[in-house]
């Protein structure tokens, strides 16, 4: 349990929406148990689930991507949004500027993902233990060296996204795993959860929020629409 400051962009008995920033880890980890968006959240009041070190959390974002995440509070609204996540009918969209050119304007890539078979901490299409993942991608803008592309989860596979875009050859910007580290002077991967909509599990009600780029990514994307590495 630690106090911190949230970034929260809903919220209501059942809920919480979290604007979470890049550099922090949603729960803890090998090496790490403090200073974690999970820590904050039970400070916070969330609730639900078998773990305690992970309250309410039925979805998670990479220590390096930013953007909106969704709680619960009660472990009635964690039964809900596990349902569901589980129908996929939690809408995740997400900004991603990758490196190179796109063949088409939008697409569909449909390929197991698991822990890789030479890189413990990595995940791969080349694995032993491969999971169905499904990545949904439309061109918002074609720029010089690279594209912003509008991306949308079917599945949530660890590094899901940064996988299947590195495979067909569009790796994210600044990513030090799969894509281009210091693309555009990013000290971290140019991936944004900048959309989530999904119906309220308890009472029925459309939700639909939306995240500004933060600014270090909005000063990357000018660099690269001015044409600079």
């Amino acid at each position: 349990r630690e106090e911190r400051p949230l970034d929260l962009v809903y919220e209501d008995e059942h809920l919480l929406v979290v604007n979470k920033p890049a550099g922090i880890s949603v729960h803890p980890g090998a090496g790490r148990s403090s200073g974690t968006l999970a820590n904050a959240l039970v400070a916070y009041g969330a609730r639900g689930g078998e773990a305690p070190e992970r309250p309410g959390i039925v979805h998670r974002l990479d220590r390096n991507t930013s953007g909106l995440m969704v709680v619960a509070r009660s472990e009635a609204a964690f039964l809900g949004l596990r349902r569901l996540v589980r129908r996929r009918e939690i809408e995740r969209e997400y900004l991603a500027l990758v490196h190179g050119r796109p063949r088409s304007r939008k697409g569909t890539i449909e390929a197991p993902i698991g822990r890789d078979r030479r890189h413990p901490t990595k995940r791969s299409l080349e694995t032993d233990k491969p999971h169905s993942a499904v990545t949904h991608f439309e061109l918002r803008e074609l720029l010089a060296r690279h594209a912003l592309l509008g991306v949308r989860l079917e599945t949530g596979r660890t590094h899901q996204i940064r996988v299947h875009l590195a495979a067909i050859n569009l790796p994210v910007a600044g990513d030090p795993l799969y894509g281009v580290a210091h693309d555009l002077g990013l000290e971290r991967q140019f991936l944004h959860a900048c959309r989530l909509a999904f119906r309220h599990p308890l009472t029925g009600e459309e939700i639909e929020l939306v995240s500004p780029l933060p600014a270090d990514l909005e000063r990357a994307l000018a660099r690269a629409r001015a044409g600079e590495r």
